[in-house]
């Protein structure tokens, strides 16, 4: 057989070595027990446990989290002593931020603290994540509840991340929604008097009605905002809550002193109003939210909730949170399956659609990977549970995605910069503002209408959730099309992006080869001949031509016939007996100096074959070359139409590959790719990126091997395919499910789209505070129509964000 060279992977070696002590083992079988729990850890090796020292040495690889070893220790009856100083990622729930000054009060805190590396801030989800060893969590709670928050969950080493569950957004919609509803009437009544202004004020009642409507208002209805004010009061810091506070209290004092002592100047219907359109927008912005994190909580509710374990031969129900590493499962016909496994037992088919959008199920059989949160069609399968909990493919999902919306983009970390020294401004200025009106017109209810309107109408929220609800909602809409995006940074990067650089093998082809022409040596044989006898012989071969030969033959229906004397010439071909033929598939030289002839026509053929990119078997038989059996990897059906979406959106397409000038530039032309570039070793190619990037050109680069790995670093934008080496995911950018090369356009245009829709906001909500504050300062802004304009500045940034729900690709 010809010699194909393979795609050969490098291997990596990036184990570690590890050292913990245990606790509560009393005896040498307790150690071998621990032993026993540790070296059925996958990524585990050399697992050694010393009893007397209580110590234990171990290497693991780059995927095992020390958290998982402490959990499988503890399942045997054991205490695993973590080591409190190595640095982690961890995940805190922050309770009270509620505009952006909150964000960047909180990051500050955080990035204050030595220990703790990479804040990132989200006044979307409430979160912040970090990296710091664990001794230190206690410092963060205390340095967060200095700044005048509550940490309220802390998640470690990937565990599950909070999102916001359906309960805690029913629950902050109906608040607001329940305050709104209470509001309503006491603001039309005020608004009224309005219209009677000279009688309201005049008439003692009807004074005193607005002062009780007004006192209701402004301490229940608006007690949230004054709560946090206080709150931020009392940590000697400021928020969006105490520009709110200060505008709805000046103008609340102030109208009640002068109704105490006779005075006609009131303003209860500006103060009563502006809390009543605030409570509109943070109502609309709890809905909105809550729409945000539908995508994600979607994918979370995916999940099967029970699993059918078989242990000690007996098959029960457990929740599927009780599953353990190594357990063997059932899953019946129309279940989900509830953790991620390989088949030991049975056939089935299982729908992936929600991991891989592909609506076709995919044939499983033993030894094949399963999915957790897929469906099972028909069949019987039994498998054992390699990935639970947090490891499985859909939480590792959904932990990517949560990274992702924490993540800011350099314009996003200016906004939260400006919105740290905003509300102190702003103060500054609404104190100059009450100042200035009052000297110059010795008005004091000028004076205060200006100032409170200076107060209200200010909005850091917008700047603070500017980034964070585009991006929780683009990374959302993404996942929900297979499409995982890592980080807010490529965002920015997927703008400039001129050039797309894919590898061939498993990229643009299948990384199968196939039949794709057979030529004969005369008309009196025919093509189906020339298979039976190659496919015969290849039959007792392993390797991927002589795979290709056999499945070509089956397709044709032909069963295939005895060998006997068969022989394999490693690097030449294969030889044996075919029903008393003597036959030899190969190589030209090969099959020729078996003793077969090959006519010159014939070799003319072969010539041809190999130029356009082919390899080439021969097939002799008793003495004469029969004919010719052309083999190919096969180009993928959907890679023309992914180039073609990629020079719509004005891409240069590169192939980067190790194959041969004549393979790349056939397949090349079969998918109108612009260039070329081939023969490259695996360590060369993240070079050729290099070199393109000097040429002035911004690179996405595709791929799926650990060979492709340094090259997804280099570029400006790595994607690897699903479908690929876990290597090759980790680096890259984005991620795509399953195999689809048409994902990639639809990547580009949706991390486009997310980016345009965050400088969109960002843009506004800079515009809306530059030209709103010298309005009010000028007093050219009643503080009703400030508090309205400045909740839909919020509402509006969200309602632009949510967009992206409605993105098709």
């Amino acid at each position: 057989m010809p010699s194909q060279q393979p795609d050969t992977e490098p291997k990596i070696d990036v184990s570690r070595a590890l050292q913990f002590t245990v606790t509560g083992m009393t005896c040498g079988s307790c150690a071998a027990r621990v032993e026993r729990s540790l070296n059925q850890q996958p990524g585990v090796s050399d697992v050694s446990v010393n009893y007397a020292t209580g110590q234990v040495n171990l290497h693991v690889d780059a995927s095992v989290k020390e958290l998982e070893l402490a959990d499988a220790v503890k399942t045997a009856g054991y205490t695993l002593v973590l080591n409190d100083t190595a640095q982690r990622e961890h995940t805190v729930s922050i309770e009270g931020m509620t505009c952006g000054s909150c964000v960047a009060r909180v990051d500050k805190a955080l990035s204050a603290l030595d220990e703790v590396d990479d804040v990132r801030v989200n006044l979307a989800t409430h979160t912040a994540t970090f990296l710091a060893p664990l001794n230190v969590l206690d410092k963060v709670r205390q340095a967060v509840t200095t700044a005048g928050y509550t940490v309220s969950e802390i998640h470690s080493d990937g565990q599950s991340q909070t999102i916001g569950t359906v309960d805690e957004e029913l629950g902050l919609r109906r608040m607001w929604g329940r305050r709104l509803s209470l509001v309503a009437l006491p603001a039309l009544l005020l608004l009224a008097t309005m219209l009677v202004h000279d009688w309201a004020t005049m008439t003692p009642w009807v004074r005193y009605a607005q002062l009780g409507l007004a006192t209701g208002v402004q301490f229940y209805i608006g007690l949230p905002f004054l709560t946090e004010a206080a709150k931020r009061a009392r940590y000697r810091s400021v928020s969006m809550d105490t520009l709110i506070a200060l505008g709805t209290m000046s103008a609340y004092l102030y109208s009640t002193v002068q109704v105490l002592t006779g005075g006609h100047d009131l303003y209860f219907e500006a103060q009563v109003v502006v809390i009543a359109f605030l409570v509109f927008g943070r109502y609309l912005e709890a809905r909105a939210k809550a729409n945000a994190g539908q995508a994600m909580r979607a994918l979370l509710e995916l999940g099967a909730k029970q699993a059918r374990v078989v242990r000690d031969g007996t098959e029960s129900e457990i929740p599927v949170e009780d599953v353990r590493l190594g357990d063997i499962l059932r899953v019946r016909p129309g279940e989900k399956i509830p953790v991620d496994g390989t088949v030991t037992d049975g056939a089935s088919s299982v729908d992936e659609s929600m991991l891989t959008g592909e609506s076709v199920p995919v044939e499983k059989t033993v030894g094949d990977e399963v999915t957790a949160a897929t469906i099972n069609t028909y069949g019987m399968l039994t498998f054992t549970a390699t990935a639970v909990g947090s490891d499985t493919v859909i939480a590792r999902i959904v932990g990517l995605v949560a990274a992702a919306q924490a993540g800011k983009s350099r314009i996003q970390r200016l906004a939260d910069q400006v919105s740290g020294v905003f509300v102190p401004t702003v103060i500054m200025i609404a104190l100059a503002t009450f100042i200035g009106w009052y000297t110059l017109g010795d008005d004091t209810g000028k004076a205060l209408t200006a100032a409170v309107a200076v107060l209200i109408i200010a909005c850091p929220c917008a700047l603070g959730l500017a980034t964070p609800m585009a991006t929780m909602t683009g990374m959302g809409r993404g996942a929900q099309l297979g499409i995982l995006i890592r980080s807010s940074a490529m965002l920015e990067r997927s703008q400039h992006i001129d050039t797309v650089v894919f590898d061939k093998t498993g990229t643009l082809t299948t990384a199968t080869m196939a039949v794709t022409d057979v030529d004969v040596a005369n008309p009196s044989t025919n093509t189906t001949d020339v298979l039976a006898y190659a496919a015969a012989v290849e039959a007792h071969a392993e390797h991927p031509i002589g795979k290709a030969i056999v499945t070509a033959a089956h397709e044709l229906g032909d069963t295939l016939a005895p060998v006997t004397n068969f022989m394999a010439h490693f690097g030449l071909g294969v030889s044996g007996t075919v029903e008393s033929h003597n036959v030899a598939v190969g190589r030209p030289q090969f099959v020729t100096a078996e003793g077969h002839v090959l006519d010159t026509e014939l070799s003319k053929v072969i010539t041809r074959r190999q130029d356009a990119g082919n390899t080439v078997v021969v097939v002799g038989v008793d003495g004469n070359v029969i004919g010719t059996i052309a083999i190919a990897d096969t180009v993928k059906t959907d890679a023309r139409q992914a180039v073609a979406e990629l020079h719509q959106l004005g891409m240069q397409v590169v192939m980067l590959t190790g194959d041969n000038e004549a393979t790349a530039r056939t397949v090349a032309s079969a998918l109108n790719i612009d260039t070329v570039i081939a023969g490259v070793l695996p360590d060369q190619k993240q070079a050729e990126i290099l070199r393109l990037q000097d040429a002035g050109r911004n690179v996405a680069m595709v791929g799926d091997g650990v060979n492709d790995a340094p090259a997804l670093v280099q570029a400006n934008v790595g994607i690897a395919l699903g479908s690929g080496t876990d290597v090759a995911i980790e680096s890259a950018d984005i991620t795509l499910l399953g195999s689809a090369t048409t994902l990639v356009g639809t990547a580009i245009r949706l991390a486009r789209r997310t980016n345009r829709l965050i400088k969109q906001n960002l843009f506004w909500a800079f515009v809306y505070n530059s030209a709103a504050i010298p309005l009010a300062a000028a007093g050219r802004l009643n503080p009703m129509i400030a508090g309205a304009a400045m909740a839909m500045s919020s509402v509006s940034v969200v309602a632009n964000s949510l967009r992206l729900r409605r993105f098709r690709g």
